[in-house]
């Protein structure tokens, strides 16, 4: 089955789920308000991120570094923002770890040592000849 359509079916599942037992132990007007709390903070927590994170860019940049991190960065935080908009629990406690930047760096590491295990372990080189062509053989050809 194809992952996206999976995700598409559990994650909604999941936040009912969520919904009914947490609105049933703090009944169904704070859980609503929650939800709205959490959608609020997140929005504002992810703009504060992304203008710091749009500095450190800007900083790499006057540095001619490239900025690979803040883009990636940038990109994960607006994903964050999403999530935190998007109604439930379950998405709010990813939106958070993705937008803190502690939590952050500790998922970006995760992958990348994986992208480079995969990255280096293939044999990633292609085998062949070259000839050097001088000025007077070019005109040869």
């Amino acid at each position: 089955m194809n992952p996206i359509l999976l995700l598409i079916i559990i994650v909604p599942a999941i936040e009912i789920y969520l919904f009914i037992k947490i609105g049933g132990e703090i009944g169904a007007l704070t859980t609503i308000l929650l939800i709205f709390f959490t959608a609020i903070l997140g929005v504002y927590y992810a703009k504060y991120e992304g203008l710091n994170t749009l500095k450190a860019g800007f900083s790499q940049l006057s540095k001619n570094e490239t900025p690979a991190y803040e883009v990636i960065s940038g990109a994960v935080i607006a994903f964050a923002a999403v999530l935190l908009i998007v109604p439930g629990f379950a998405t709010d406690i990813l939106g958070f770890l993705l937008i803190f930047p502690i939590t952050r760096r500790l998922i970006f590491s995760k992958f990348l040592n994986k992208i480079k295990k995969k990255k280096y372990s293939k044999n990633n080189f292609i085998d062949g000849e070259f000839e050097d062509i001088e000025d007077d053989d070019v005109k040869k050809l």
